[in-house]
């Protein structure tokens, strides 16, 4: 039987008892900070045991946000941490990571929509590269949300049922958002 080092787009990384992180597709050694960028491309794999065949992906996916987060710049406020624990064995533990799922989706998709208003609010003013520089730097920093699968389309939420909206409609629609995500986030880091 022939070992293929992807299926169908999905690289197998496979990780020895040494903790060394082998990366069947280009037959070398990688760390975690090259399935962080593989992440961040939207390249999709799985960290399998070499002695086992074990998924251990979400265990190695944890990893490398123990280690993001212990760099500096942490994105998981404290309070979202301990709410996050405490959801552990309660009753509601099986939904919160479809809501996280969920949640990050509508946010990605929100931040592609944004991101369309502001260019076009942008386009033809002196601030036309400033905006985009700012947009380079929010796209860098969104990365961390990038799911596991970039070509896999997320489900159309309400808004997708709804008619076509003004333009003018579409950007008030936005700040509401973003004013309304910056409250929680204030609310999550207080």
């Amino acid at each position: 039987m022939k070992k293929q080092s992807t299926v169908d787009g999905l690289v197998i990384i496979k990780k020895y008892a040494n903790r060394r992180l082998y990366n069947t597709e280009t037959s070398s050694y990688i760390t975690l900070d090259h399935l962080a960028t593989m992440t961040r491309e939207g390249r999709d794999f799985k960290v399998v045991d070499a002695k086992t065949e074990e998924d251990i992906t979400h265990n190695v996916l944890t990893q490398i946000i123990m280690e993001e987060e212990s760099r500096g710049e942490t994105m998981l406020p404290v309070n979202f941490l301990r709410q996050l624990i405490s959801m552990y064995g309660d009753s509601m533990q099986k939904m919160v990571p479809g809501y996280l799922e969920a949640s990050m989706d509508s946010f990605r998709r929100n931040q592609e929509q944004f991101k369309t208003a502001v260019e076009g609010a942008f386009a033809h003013s002196p601030f036309a590269d400033i905006a985009k520089r700012n947009l380079a730097m929010f796209d860098v920093a969104a990365q961390a949300f990038a799911p596991g699968n970039a070509a896999g389309a997320a489900s159309p939420g309400p808004a997708a049922a709804r008619p076509a909206a003004t333009k003018d409609e579409e950007i008030a629609a936005l700040r509401t958002e973003l004013a309304s995500l910056q409250d929680k986030v204030e609310k999550l880091g207080s």
